[in-house]
């Protein structure tokens, strides 16, 4: 064991006392290596022959940042980092950066921007990519800069600066933005375009050109006037330095994205807030007027944003590798939606044997290495999940030495890494202001990747540990540096200035972002969400298990808008975000660009499908709100695989669990003898977690618990609510239907509730009915509300090809939760106001679907003959009197449903619109 290097008493004291309470590291001599951390400490200085990040051939490298921002610490792996980060040696400026809508990739003169709206499929067809493209560069006049550094940041913006010594320039960018805002100096403000524009308005200091098919704005100065010359096009700025450039999703779009030209953003910032089962979080742009009074902008919001917000938003969208993007007429907008459920462990069943869940934790606990050689952060982690999740099981069929063995394995292993000086130790670097496990692994040193993977079973680990033992869980002991590890990875501070603010997870996003330098062409990348989401609920019972109610409403946060983007970016739950050419019902890789069918490691069918499942834990419980999702991923892997999984089996089995229990325990009967557990999981677990889902049935998301430690499952007409109760005393949890469950003090309880809604043994409360009639909204909401604002959404042409019948970019309004009893004999019904312009051969086309449960999976759909429009001024009325040309399934009542309302252009090579806000344009339901 290394000797640590020792320091001056009263340094010591000081950084013991900062540590104490989260707010370390504290200021240190050069010489210093120990920094005291409660019971625990780290190091300040790497362990010799260990490396920090570097550029790609093994030059050390330092952040890319301005002297304005050099004391702030840098976030890396974001969606920008190659901007701070400069992993190749050749390249001073950035590799493509996504921020959606627009692509982004510094060069010595500037800032190319792209708008990529066709995705190309790549690799044998196993991925999908809107590649970054250049349509044009925003510089100034002679700007040749040798590299660009990153000025300014906040949650989901940045500022790159470029200087050459005479000119300097600045330009903030950022998600969902249809806006570069410049700054510069020393220079006319200058756009150069790949082709030769096509100038469609030019209003002196306002010009549109379309480039590549794409439409931009350009706004100069108040005084200024754009001067077309080939590709180039310049302004004086008339002694301002202020100019900026916008994407339009129409030409006549023009005037509207003018009055927002001067509004310059200077700053993004998410807040979030947990309560009653429900999290709201609230996204807001601070701008700052260059030229008039406007404060207000636009935005571009994500699917999985929109689904969940009410807030009103425009007609315009835009393309994205994730799906349509809608755009927001506002400085801010809210999501709101129902908190994802967390559990230590699933809880006690009669469908579990006690004598051979006792003989399979025997293996595990004997073992002659339980860590199973495991010498690094990211395997030592894996190993320490694996004990951890067996820890509750033990103590439910009254093991309590075994689970006391295995509380004494984790312990000893965590203080192991938690100390400084030993084989194993974490180290921080001054300099990226990051926390770094030695031995690293899979470039968490030279490229800080992964932290939050490795880090996620640490503290998951301790979450465990301090559910039965609180006083090693305090800051004083070994909670300090738990929450050193917290700050690394997810620090929900943003004046903290020893770590990042959130670092890899992107608020915007909704997801985390893996490689810590974004050096790609296709941008960021994320693998492994499910480790991702293993760290959100390591909060959450960490948080729990400690009273630190804000680490775990920050968990909470996290895991509910992760398991949203999961949902839809990974597992395409919808069908409305990967692109049709693109043969695959999940992807095992997210990047900037696209998505992609494979693993950094193999193109095993089994991995590709697995990755983003395990580990497997009460934290993966949302997995379970997307059943249809799950089956067609199923399917999909033992088509690819030939056959059921072989080498994952485990990981898979449990997966299939969330939505068909009884299919998953019928392949744990047939093989669960002559396989090898996954090493992050064990036969005692997987034994446990397939017999209990089969005795209590699949994770219901439909209901929630007013703590986040709780959950709900439903097998035929009984439901069961469990809940733990991390506190001193006894609680009643109440959930969203109605039931309440009483918990004794550290303990968990299930059971079919009580206070029941219904008197009827039915566990679902009878409905109250939701109304039949449905207006349309901008945003894909379909509402029985009335008094809206009448406007209009764009329906994209059929491109000239026909699509008869099957959906193509369609128009997509949904109603959650709906209740109704079938109404004998009645139909669907519904009239929609269109209108073609002055377009001719067009078609529009209409489909409803009915998820009678609110499960995911559609039980009735109905697809009607489409409508011809003419090319006359003013709306025409397309309704179901056209003719029901296909249809699938039947009805049934309406329990917490979905209702769902698709438009496409069926035939013809022109855009048209539909009507929305008004009572003239209704989808009538046959239920009361």
């Amino acid at each position: 064991m290394r000797s640590p290097r020792t320091r001056p008493a009263a340094v010591l004291l000081l950084a013991s006392a900062l540590a104490a309470f989260g707010l370390g590291p504290a200021a240190s001599p050069a010489a210093a290596a120990t920094v005291p951390v409660g019971s625990g400490s780290y190091s300040n200085t790497r362990p010799p022959g260990t490396s920090g990040p570097t550029t790609n051939t093994g030059t050390p490298t330092t952040p890319k940042v301005t002297a304005a921002a050099r004391n702030r610490p840098v976030p890396t792996n974001d969606w920008w980092s190659s901007l701070a980060f400069q992993r190749y040696g050749d390249n001073p400026w950035s590799t493509p950066m996504y921020g959606h809508p627009l692509t982004y990739q510094a060069t010595a003169n500037g800032l190319d921007v792209g708008y990529p709206t066709s995705p190309a499929i790549v690799g044998d067809g196993r991925q999908y990519e809107y590649a970054h493209k250049r349509d044009l560069t925003i510089g100034l006049s002679g700007l040749n800069s040798p590299d660009t550094k990153a000025d300014d940041w906040s949650d989901w913006t940045v500022t790159p600066l470029w200087s050459d010594g005479s000119r300097t320039l600045r330009t903030t960018i950022g998600h969902g933005s249809p806006f570069v805002y410049a700054k510069g100096t020393g220079g006319n403000a200058q756009v150069t375009t790949a082709g030769a524009p096509t100038v469609f308005a030019d209003q002196g200091n306002v010009l549109g050109i379309t480039v590549a098919g794409h439409h931009y704005a350009l706004f100069a100065p108040s005084g200024s006037d754009w001067n077309v010359s080939g590709s180039t096009v310049t302004a004086g700025l008339g002694g301002k330095d202020y100019f900026s450039v916008a994407v339009l999703p129409s030409t006549g779009a023009l005037s509207t994205y003018a009055k927002y030209a001067f509004s310059f953003v200077t700053d993004s910032k998410a807040t979030w807030s947990y309560s009653g089962g429900t999290v709201r979080a609230s996204y807001t742009l601070t701008t700052e007027a260059q030229e008039g009074s406007e404060r207000g902008t636009l935005q571009a919001l994500y699917r999985h944003q929109w689904l969940n917000t009410s807030d009103a938003l425009t007609s315009y969208t835009y393309v994205s590798p994730r799906g349509t993007m809608k755009v927001r007429e506002a400085a801010s907008f809210s999501t709101s939606q129902k908190a994802s459920a967390v559990l230590p462990a699933l809880p006690k069943s009669d469908g579990v044997d006690t004598a051979r869940l006792r003989g399979y934790l025997n293996d595990v606990v004997n073992a002659s290495d339980p860590f199973s050689g495991a010498s690094d952060t990211y395997w030592t982690g894996k190993a320490l999940g694996r004990l951890a999740q067996l820890v509750p099981v033990a103590e439910q069929i009254g093991e309590t030495g075994t689970r006391d063995r295995l509380i004494g394995l984790l312990k000893g292993k965590l203080q192991e890494w938690f100390t400084a000086g030993g084989a194993n130790e974490f180290s921080y670097d001054k300099d990226w202001k990051t926390l770094t496990g030695y031995p690293a692994s899979y470039g968490s040193d030279t490229e800080l990747n992964d932290h939050h993977f490795h880090y996620g079973y640490y503290v998951y680990a301790a979450a465990i540990v301090a559910q039965y033992d609180p006083s090693w869980a305090a800051d004083s002991a070994w909670g300090g540096m738990v929450k050193t590890l917290v700050r690394d990875t997810v620090n929900p501070s943003r004046t903290d200035s020893s770590f990042p603010f959130l670092r890899g997870f992107d608020v915007y996003a909704g997801h985390s972002w893996a490689s810590g330098h974004q050096g790609f062409a296709a941008g960021n990348n994320q693998e492994s969400s499910s480790e991702s989401t293993n760290l959100s609920a390591a909060l959450v019972l960490w948080g729990s298990a400690t009273g630190d109610t804000s680490l775990r409403d920050l968990g909470t946060f996290l895991l509910t808008t992760e398991s949203e983007s999961i949902a839809q970016y990974w597992f395409d739950a919808d069908e409305q975000v990967f692109p049709s050419s693109f043969g695959h019902d999940t992807v095992g890789m997210v990047w900037g660009s696209g998505g992609a069918y494979a693993t950094w490691w193999t193109a095993n069918p089994e991995e590709i499908h697995g990755i983003n499942v395990l580990p497997v834990t009460g934290g993966s419980l949302h997995l379970g709100g997307e059943k249809a999702a799950i089956r067609r991923n199923i399917a999909e892997m033992e088509r690819e695989n030939g056959g059921p999984a072989v080498e994952w089996r485990d990981v898979l089995w449990e997966f299939q669990s969330f939505a068909d229990p009884a299919s998953a325990k019928s392949k744990w009967d047939s093989g669960n003898g002559g396989y090898t557990p996954e090493q992050g999981e064990s036969k005692a677990h997987t034994y446990h977690w397939i017999n209990t889902l089969d005795t209590i049935g699949a994770p219901d998301a439909s209901v929630t618990g007013d703590i986040p430690a709780s959950a709900v499952f439903t097998k035929g007409s009984t439901r069961t609510y469990v809940a733990h109760n991390h506190g001193s005393s006894a609680r009643t949890v109440t959930f969203s239907d109605g039931k309440t469950l009483s918990v004794p003090a550290r303990s968990t309880a299930s059971g079919t509730g009580s206070g029941s809604q219904d008197p009827d043994p039915d566990p679902d409360p009878d409905p109250e009915p939701t109304g039949n009639t449905f207006q349309l909204r901008g945003g894909g909401v379909l509402t029985t509300a009335t008094g809206g604002t009448a406007g209009s959404d764009t329906i994209a042409s059929a491109g000239g090809t026909n699509h008869d019948g099957t959906p193509y970019q369609p128009l997509v309004y949904e109603a959650r939760g709906v209740n109704g009893t079938l109404t004998s004999g009645a139909g669907t019904t519904f009239k929609l106001q269109v209108d073609a312009g002055t377009s001719v051969g067009l078609g529009q086309q209409a489909r409803i679907s009915y998820d009678l449960t609110g499960d995911g999976t559609f039980d009735r759909t109905e697809t009607y003959n489409y409508f011809a429009t003419d090319p006359v001024a003013g709306w025409e009325e397309y309704s179901q009197a056209r003719g029901l040309k296909a249809s699938t399934g039947t009805l049934g009542n309406l329990k917490n449903g979905t209702v769902r309302l698709e438009v496409w252009s069926a035939i013809g090579n022109g855009s048209s619109k539909l009507q929305t806000g008004t009572d003239k344009s209704v989808v009538v339901i046959p239920f009361s």
